[in-house]
């Protein structure tokens, strides 16, 4: 009996020093990964006032980002004040997101061009390439939406939010070399544009609507369901760190008037994977 209680005591001592070890080793590790200096410092720019789909969007979003950045070692802040599209603030960041609108004042178109200009990255998601004339958001700012983005003005949409098979037009670039040929992308409300961006030297599209796709949307406008076309939803200006994605937009219950969240842009592994290796290519790229 007393060689059992023996034995006992050695054993919880021993439990005892390999539990100690393992809290201490945690607890470095804890320290270590907040200590880390992230590879790129990433800020998202949002509204979330209008559209339920948008606001749940850009929710959704704000949770996603900081997540996949504890994974792939990059921060990310979050605003709604866009008074912070200045010089100063910009300076802190490599990387500038715009979650679902555009700024509206001149002093902040400023100062995001000159953020571009001078070698920043940028995202933009599905409402911040919006641009209609005699609306809420005209086509007042030429730079931006002719010769960024390059699409002009929006000019219709499907309905109800869908998925759609989506084809990589350039499986060696950055953003979507690990993607394959089509995957289904997450529900969305999708855009056409004014531009045939086809026809500009400087945009090059990574992903467009591919034709299996068709008829996309359910209507009930003849206009919301398409039948056949060319519809890019991802590209970048070859002469800007940049992206435009055209996904962005949530289904809502808008016509039983719940505005219950009936989808969501994030948890979609080929869509998730095309963002972030986005992110990476933006935020690491040199000026």
């Amino acid at each position: 009996m007393n060689n059992v209680i023996l034995m006992m005591k050695i054993k919880a001592k021993y439990f005892h020093k390999i539990l100690l070890s393992c809290i201490c080793f945690c607890f470095i590790a804890t320290l270590n990964a907040q200590n880390k200096v992230p590879l790129f410092k990433v800020i998202g720019f949002y509204t979330a006032k209008e559209d339920p789909a948008h606001i749940s969007f850009v929710h959704e979003a704000n949770k996603w980002f900081p997540q996949m950045g504890a994974l792939y070692n990059f921060s990310y802040d979050s605003t709604s004040n866009w008074s912070n599209l200045n010089e100063e603030f910009l300076s802190n960041y490599q990387v500038v997101v715009f979650l679902d609108t555009r700024p509206e004042r001149t002093t902040q178109r400023d100062a995001f061009k000159k953020f571009m200009d001078n070698g920043g990255a940028f995202i933009g998601f599905h409402f911040a390439g919006f641009a209609l004339n005699n609306s809420a958001f005209p086509q007042n700012w030429d730079w931006y939406h002719n010769a960024f983005i390059g699409a002009g003005q929006y000019k219709s949409n499907t309905w109800h939010p869908t998925s759609a098979i989506l084809h990589v037009e350039d499986t060696t670039h950055p953003v979507t070399k690990n993607l394959p040929v089509t995957f289904k992308s997450s529900k969305n409300e999708w855009y056409r544009w004014e531009k045939d961006i086809r026809l500009n030297p400087d945009i090059k599209i990574l992903l467009s609507i591919d034709p299996t796709s068709f008829p996309l949307g359910n209507g009930p406008k003849q206009s919301e369901i398409w039948q056949s076309g060319y519809y890019p939803v991802v590209w970048t200006n070859k002469k800007y760190k940049m992206l435009y994605v055209n996904m962005g937009h949530n289904d809502i219950d808008y016509d039983n008037r719940t505005n219950r969240e009936l989808s969501f842009q994030f948890g979609n592994d080929i869509q998730d994977k095309m963002i972030v290796d986005a992110l990476i290519w933006l935020g690491t790229q040199k000026k």
